[in-house]
């Protein structure tokens, strides 16, 4: 089987920001007519998203998908709980790592796999404020050499 072009629709930049990403995985999303519209649109937000277990089923909580603008009476919620779909195999995976103490799940990017709207899932760890400077300082260092580096090349 070839392998599918991925669109990405939305991506959670300040996620990766906020968090050590330590494992991540693909889930589908349980999604109504329009919200998929919306979504191919680009009209969706994951900022203050998250994803919990609960009772055996992973939902995403927080994520925002605007109203179809051509939308009727039949039009969704913005911000309703959406299912995601995976495995009892790696619902248990999950259930397990999430388990640890500081571990959560962060959505990371939401994009189209053929026909389906799938979303990348990450198990994270929040990183503390001064975690956060390292990281920005060692990406200025990084530029900063990349940037010497260029104007030393002929």
């Amino acid at each position: 089987m070839a392998d599918q072009e991925h669109r990405v629709v939305v991506s959670n930049r300040k996620a990766r920001h906020e968090y050590d990403i330590l494992e991540k995985l693909e889930a589908g999303i349980a999604l109504t007519g329009t919200e998929v519209k919306s979504l191919r649109a680009g009209n969706a937000n994951l900022q203050d998203s998250y994803a919990m277990v609960v009772r055996g089923e992973v939902w995403l909580l927080g994520m925002h998908i605007s109203p179809y603008e051509r939308g009727s009476y039949l039009n969704h919620e913005p911000k309703r709980e959406r299912k995601l779909l995976l495995t009892k195999k790696e619902i248990r995976k999950l259930i397990s790592k999430v388990a640890e103490k500081g571990l959560t799940l962060v959505p990371l990017s939401i994009y189209f796999k053929g026909p389906y709207a799938k979303i990348e899932l990450a198990v994270a760890r929040g990183r503390k404020s001064y975690d956060k400077r390292e990281s920005i300082k060692k990406k200025e260092i990084d530029r900063d050499l990349r940037q010497k580096l260029r104007r030393s090349a002929p």
